[in-house]
């Protein structure tokens, strides 16, 4: 039933790309965005293509008839079970990963989770209990489970990730594009997503609402604050910029 997914990255403007392919002819996506299938707590590693659609079915729409259906579930970038499962259900699945800044994500994940009051300590010392709490709760996948919650860092190894994606898919079938360039110019960044999902490309008058709005405060690029803070995420900037050739400046 689905055959791509916006498979990545939390916090890195996935709602908005999915909201704009979402009105895009040809191509259909969960009225609530994220499907969650198979990331699920209870989801079945025996499970046939058959029983993984019946869980998609009551996602969609019915009543549109399109061509291509879509997840947009950002933490299957993240889980390298979900990338085998993926895998197994499809091989043809195409992927479109979204890579914001790795600071920048993680100050926006830690925002979002003090909000939603599922952490209490301020960034700094969350980052240093991270690796104590994702070891603690192992491959628990559960609703309260730190590796949903406060994966900060973790979920900003992008190159860990893509080489997981990568063992399991050709590169032809994965779009890496940029948050800060869907931010600058969301026409060219959908038209690619169109493009790679061969399917008409957007009308011009399209519009397009505002990516990142959210009302916390930014952390100033070239601040102390800032510098530290690219201080500690240096291994995870250094092995995009060796394996991938991408930068974050």
């Amino acid at each position: 039933m689905v055959q791509f997914v916006i498979g990545g990255v939390q916090k890195g403007g996935t709602t908005a790309l999915a909201r704009y392919l979402g009105t895009q002819p040809g191509l259909l996506l969960p009225s609530d965005k994220e499907a969650h299938v198979f990331d699920a707590a209870d989801f079945d590693d025996g499970a046939t293509n058959a029983l993984i659609d019946a869980r998609y079915a009551p996602l969609f729409n019915p009543a549109i008839d399109r061509v291509l259906h879509g997840d947009a579930t950002p933490i299957y970038l993240f889980l390298p079970q979900a990338i085998a499962r993926i895998a197994r259900y499809n091989s043809a699945m195409r992927w479109i990963v979204l890579l914001r800044d790795p600071v920048e994500r993680a100050v926006s994940h830690h925002h979002m989770e003090r909000k939603r009051g599922q952490e209490h300590w301020p960034l700094p010392v969350a980052l240093l209990l991270e690796a104590h709490r994702l070891r603690r709760d192992g491959n628990n996948l559960n609703l309260h489970s730190s590796v949903r919650l406060h994966s900060y860092r973790a979920r900003g190894d992008y190159a860990r990730q893509l080489e997981d994606l990568f063992a399991h898919f050709p590169r032809d079938q994965v779009l890496l594009l940029s948050s800060d360039e869907l931010l600058a110019t969301p026409a060219r960044v959908v038209a690619r997503a169109c493009e790679f999902l061969r399917v008409p490309p957007p009308s011009a008058d399209a519009t397009y609402l505002p990516v990142f709005t959210g009302d916390y405060p930014r952390i100033q690029r070239g601040s102390l604050r800032w510098r530290l803070l690219r201080w500690w995420f240096r291994r995870e900037l250094g092995a995009m910029r060796e394996r991938y050739g991408v930068r974050f400046d």
